[in-house]
């Protein structure tokens, strides 16, 4: 285990250099994720889309990202890593642009499809699996957690200072008259940009995030059963948050309390700093009881918040109960990582890095376009109840499978095909 004075060091000790250039690119991808999400509900209202055509383009942009991840996991092994993440950062640049320049419904929706556009408040896309899989073999296992705590972390506080970003198209309009269209056209392009950025960052990786050997190898081996169990646990899990990605809760705030853009974004960033306080807390308390039970009982109380929502008499309640499952839901995202990435071998990392991420990225797409339905029927947060019961049902199922299939680091024996749970 992790010396217990250590979690709350900016970067855990023997980290390299690789896993700091990752950690930095992270930082300049989530910022732009930050204010995207929350411009993009704005954009397309802007732009008199309804709240149906928006919960679809958002699936759009969630398929497709979700298939592009697919294919990278299939091309995986026969193509450098670090060359497939300046790929995606082309890719994010061209997005950007796209989205800068398109006014319809149709191209916008292609532009979603194919892109990298990212309208949660998570890493949904194809970078995501390729990250995991180089992060984990940048440091030893004892102190996996923590460094994905971190690569959370820094994800967040991102996100969160990406989200008060979203408020600029307001001040140009009241600072320089700018059309408030254009302006928002101009952080698309901004995200764009942000590409080219990420790219630079990647640039100076090593040989060393490649796979260790060459050629083609079997995905999944004897982890199978585990993998494809938590798979679907994840699924659960994705399809109850795809109710309320951070675009459609931003909508939702503002059909319901009718507050500006600079509202919702400080509303979003206290709860993103809230979210990042806890990814450094999950690796002291996963220590000591252990990844699964951090997941779950951390998680089940902020979804119970989450229901409670829509019930709130007042704005201030509402920001309350998201801030308090802000503070807690997050602490599944560095343990689950790492309990992925610990129960199964080293070679078999990148495919269970893809296989469970694939499928909440697919389950995540299918959810906003019912939630953008019901939000068209009524105001009132259906989306954000169904979401939490689902997300609750997923917490006590996680439970009762997987409490007994302890990593080798918890003291749990090495894991086989016939270990499936608990």
């Amino acid at each position: 285990m992790m010396a217990g004075d250590e979690w709350w060091r900016p970067i855990p000790q023997g980290v390299s250099r690789d896993a700091l250039w990752i950690l930095a690119a992270r930082g300049a991808r989530s910022f732009a994720d930050g204010f995207v999400a929350l411009l993009l509900p704005i954009y397309l209202l802007e732009l008199g889309f309804s709240a149906f055509a928006i919960g679809s383009i958002i699936t759009s942009t969630l398929i497709g990202s979700a298939l592009l991840t697919l294919w990278a996991a299939i091309i995986a092994n026969r193509h450098p890593r670090r060359r497939m993440l300046l790929a995606a950062c082309l890719l994010m640049a061209a997005t950007g642009v796209g989205f800068a320049l398109a006014r319809d419904y149709w191209p916008i929706l292609i532009v979603a499809f194919v892109g990298t556009l990212n309208p949660t408040a998570g890493d949904v896309s194809l970078f995501l699996p390729l990250e995991h899989t180089v992060l984990s073999q940048t440091v030893e296992p004892r102190r996996r957690t923590a460094l994905f705590a971190r690569y959370s972390l820094v994800g967040t506080l991102a996100g969160a200072i990406g989200a008060l970003a979203a408020s600029i198209p307001d001040l140009a309009v009241d600072w320089v008259g700018m059309p408030r269209l254009a302006a928002v056209q101009l952080m698309f392009g901004l995200y764009g940009a942000l590409g080219i950025v990420s790219l630079l960052l990647y640039r100076p990786l090593s040989q060393a995030v490649e796979a260790p050997s060459a050629g083609r190898q079997a995905p999944l081996g004897r982890s199978k059963g585990i993998v494809y169990g938590l798979m679907a646990l994840f699924c659960i899990d994705a399809f109850g948050g795809g109710f309320f990605v951070q675009s459609l809760l931003a909508l939702w705030l503002f059909q319901n309390f009718g507050i500006s853009v600079a509202t919702a974004a400080a509303i979003l960033f206290w709860t993103s700093i809230c979210s990042a306080i806890s990814y450094l807390l999950a690796v002291p308390i996963s220590e000591r009881f252990g990844l699964i039970n951090t997941m779950v009982f951390t998680h089940l109380p902020s979804n119970i918040c989450l229901i409670l929502v829509p019930f709130a008499p007042d704005l201030a309640t509402a920001i309350g109960l998201l801030l308090v499952r802000s503070a807690l839901s997050q602490m599944d995202v560095p343990t689950r990582t790492s309990y992925v990435m610990a129960v199964v071998t080293p070679a078999e990392r990148p495919a269970a890095a893809s296989i469970t991420a694939v499928p909440r990225s697919l389950a995540t797409a299918l959810s906003p376009l019912l939630a953008g339905y019901l939000l068209t029927v009524t105001i009132f947060g259906w989306p954000l109840i169904i979401g939490g019961v689902l997300k609750a049902t997923y917490d006590i199922l996680l439970l009762i499978k997987f409490r007994k299939l302890r990593p080798p680091e918890e003291g749990g024996a090495q894991t086989g095909p016939h270990q499936t749970g608990g």
